[in-house]
């Protein structure tokens, strides 16, 4: 499909009509140097071709994707080799860079590992998102942390030699990150330019009440990138409270708070955008959705202007 009957077929173009007047879209859709590349977690198009990826994202106005670089993801680990030049190839014929990528790793003895991160290194990728670890119940939280430390450290020393960083998500849940204290015990021995955390508010916010800003105060050295995306709690007709993802600004992350912290970081990273509201199955990944095309990507341009703003807010320069 060539561009004008992309455009014309999924309806960018009246998307770019509708929004780039909204507040500062048009001057923060202007080119320049990006210290801070704001990226598309592309697990949302992954109904998408990398070219038709390109596309949308190129219109849309975001500096970078954020693509998944794992088992069911865009890119297979399997075919690192290959694929993910392609991808970077392809991307790159929209000004779209891949400054990050989102992976399972956890095992620094593991082949596909070592392949992985040499594919990133050869490309010029310096970010990636680590896989999760987990809490075994046969043994102390201490002695969890003990072993998972030793791991950290050995993806810090691959990292090292490689000139890249590693980055682990704090997730909500009751896995390794959540309470994001915890990261620290697996963190506060390695160099922080190699290995990290990939800091992301909304489960931050999710576990930490109005705690988080300790958490996050407590790991801040080793933040490089993060993660952007916005919930609520709400009640279920049955009874138990659930969580429910929400475009940026309408829900319980406190924005204003997170970034005024950020800022005093004055960390030069890539951020990633999230896009895990209903979209009819494409916030799961999903390669047959329910949603037109259309209004999957006028909210993610929503989002994006959104943020966008308030970055300028904060004096945050991207």
């Amino acid at each position: 499909m060539n561009r004008r009957n992309f455009i014309q077929t999924t309806g960018l173009s009246a998307i770019g009509m509708n929004l780039s007047g909204t507040g500062l879209a048009s001057s923060i859709l202007t080119s320049g140097a990006v210290k801070r590349p704001i990226c598309a977690f592309t697990k949302c198009l992954q109904f998408l071709s990398f070219d038709e990826i390109g596309e949308t994202l190129s219109f849309l106005g975001f500096d970078g994707a954020d693509i998944t670089l794992r088992t069911g993801g865009q890119v297979e680990p399997s075919e690192v080799k290959t694929a993910l030049p392609l991808a970077v190839k392809t991307l790159q014929k929209y000004k779209i860079e891949i400054p990050m990528v989102v992976t399972s790793i956890t095992n620094p003895d593991d082949p596909l590992t070592i392949s992985t991160l040499q594919a990133l290194a050869d490309l010029g990728i310096k970010y990636y998102r680590t896989g999760w670890l987990n809490y075994e119940a046969s043994k102390t939280i201490q002695q969890n942390l003990d072993e998972h430390r030793k791991t950290f450290e050995k993806l810090a020393e691959l990292n090292e030699k490689l000139g890249i960083h590693g980055g682990y998500q704090n997730h909500s849940g009751a896995s390794v990150g959540s309470p994001v204290w915890d990261i620290y015990e697996l963190v506060k021995n390695v160099n922080p330019q190699y290995l990290g955390v990939q800091y992301d508010i909304r489960h931050a916010v999710t576990e930490g009440g109005f705690s988080w800003i300790l958490g996050m105060k407590r790991v801040a050295p080793w933040i490089r990138t993060i993660d952007i995306k916005d919930f609520v709690w709400e009640k279920t007709p049955a009874g138990p409270w659930q969580q429910n993802n929400v475009l940026l600004g309408e829900g319980m992350v406190n924005f204003d708070q997170f970034l005024k912290e950020y800022a005093s970081l004055k960390v030069e990273a890539p951020i990633s955008i999230h896009f895990e509201y209903d979209l009819g199955g494409a916030e799961l990944g999903k390669k047959e959705i329910t949603m037109d095309r259309m209004k999957i990507f006028g909210m993610m341009k929503k989002d994006l202007i959104w943020f966008k703003e308030a970055m300028q807010k904060h004096q945050i320069e991207t």
